[in-house]
């Protein structure tokens, strides 16, 4: 069993429930800090550790018990306040902290958060690490009490560190500066690219409508954001304007929409990003690394440009260890983590904006024009609200509509099955020529498991 699979709390993005049950109790998130304190106290003497937080009703008052679990263990903490992940995982590489946390559930609904780390080296802790700090966190949340939320005082956000964070944003595309002309729709989904978005964009100049810009604790990635760019795609539409890019809660993710409502999704921006590094002598071995919910459609305009594709499983930590693996310049996923190592350490939605920008700027073509011959196969996915996460092989009715599926597609379509590492969710992933064929086996197989373990 590897460390992964063995994992009771952290899935792939971290630590994510709803906020006041267990695992994000006040006891468990207590219990978070103490063990991740102790375990940076094995290398440091006097470890320090930045927080940063999104937007939820939620978030201060679990940066503030996270942060006095890591005090009672010797550790030192500062706040960065409101900011995005990628941001905190900046901040950690290059103010010498020794850790990075992040209070945030994403794309998760309000009630939802989370905790994700980084190490010093900004890059997501590995498997082994957080088994480690896993297991501790449980042995004390068993034995120890924690502090009231309530008696708690809030963290002491520093503002500094957003400007580390948007000055660090601009130079990783020197030059970029939007005409008057550009009209751009940004949509912060209400989560924490809206505390660093609309300077960004006020000094890049151009015409840019930022939406969803006021947070009240409940409305993150309501009806908006990347989990929802038709949004951005009609509010482009209806203003006239030429691009639209879209960010999740944390902004770790970016998705886009062109002039004529139509989205643009992960896919896509791999396929431009990529092309744009092999022509610049940027793309290692000319390899991109994908997921298995990617298009067949990208592994096939990649193809025609001479640009192989891997898969690896979804999840951007497992991109990113299939990237540095095979040493590979760029990775992303269809929803819309792009990772980019020659710039940053893990997906950052407003980076893979301007990037886009300005690759825009310099080609002088349309995101429309850049990625017009992309055929998109169709795909369905179909997500399933499960009461467990039991091995889908061992269920005879599932086993049986999937082989049913795979037999039937075989070279004309893919089938995907697999459990959400951040819900309680089973997602079917049905891709094939024959749209018909496609919706019946994903009704199948969803089905199965709906009858078999559903909610």
């Amino acid at each position: 069993m590897t460390a992964a699979s063995a994992r009771r709390l952290f899935g792939t993005d971290g630590i994510r429930g709803i906020a006041g049950e267990a695992p994000l109790d006040p006891i468990t998130i207590f219990a978070a800090g103490l063990a991740l304190g102790h375990t940076l106290r094995k290398s440091a003497g006097e470890p320090k550790a930045i927080l940063g937080r999104d937007t939820r009703e939620s978030s201060p008052w679990i940066a503030a018990t996270l942060a006095a679990g890591l005090r009672a263990a010797g550790a030192r903490v500062e706040s960065a306040g409101i900011i995005t992940t990628p941001a905190v995982a900046l901040l950690a590489r290059t103010h010498g902290f020794h850790a990075g946390v992040v209070i945030s559930a994403s794309h998760n609904p309000w009630r939802d958060n989370g905790i994700k780390l980084f190490g010093g080296d900004g890059f997501k802790l590995p498997d082994a690490v957080e088994l480690e700090i896993e297991e501790e966190i449980l042995r004390h949340a068993a034995t120890q009490a924690s502090p009231d939320p309530a008696t708690l005082p809030p963290l002491d956000d520093s503002a500094a560190y957003e400007e580390d964070y948007i000055r660090f944003l601009l130079e990783c595309v020197p030059g970029l500066s939007l005409r008057r002309d550009d009209r751009i729709v940004a949509d912060c989904a209400n989560g924490a690219a809206a505390a660093i978005a609309p300077e960004l964009f006020r000094r890049l100049g151009g015409d840019v409508t930022l939406l969803n810009t006021l947070p009240d604790g409940r409305n993150i990635n309501l009806n908006c954001g990347a989990l929802h760019p038709e949004f951005v795609a009609a509010e482009v539409a209806a203003r006239g304007a030429s691009l639209g890019v879209t960010f999740d809660g944390d902004a770790d993710r970016c998705m886009l929409a062109g002039a004529h409502n139509n989205v643009i999704n992960g896919d896509a921006i791999l396929l431009v990003a990529a092309r744009d590094l092999k022509a610049r002598g940027m793309l290692t071995d000319g390899l991109v690394v994908a997921t298995t919910m990617s298009n067949m459609g990208l592994e096939a305009a990649l193809r025609r440009s001479g640009i192989r594709m891997l898969r690896a499983p979804v999840g951007d930590r497992y991109v990113l260890e299939q990237m540095q693996a095979n040493h590979a310049a760029l990775g992303g996923e269809q929803s819309g983590h792009i990772l980019f190592p020659h710039l940053a350490t893990t997906g950052d939605g407003l980076l893979t904006a301007l990037v886009v920008l300005d690759l825009i700027a310099r080609t002088g073509k349309s995101i429309e024009e850049l990625t017009a011959d992309l055929k998109v196969y169709p795909q369905v996915i179909v997500n399933v609200k499960v009461r467990e996460k039991k091995p889908l092989d061992s269920i005879p009715s599932v086993a049986e509509s999937i082989r049913a599926a795979e037999e039937e597609l075989k070279d004309s379509g893919r089938v995907v099955i697999r459990y959400s590492g951040t819900e309680a969710l089973a997602r079917v992933m049905i891709e094939a020529e024959d749209e018909g064929a496609m919706q019946r086996h994903a009704e199948a197989i969803a089905g199965a498991i709906r009858a078999e373990l559903g909610v």
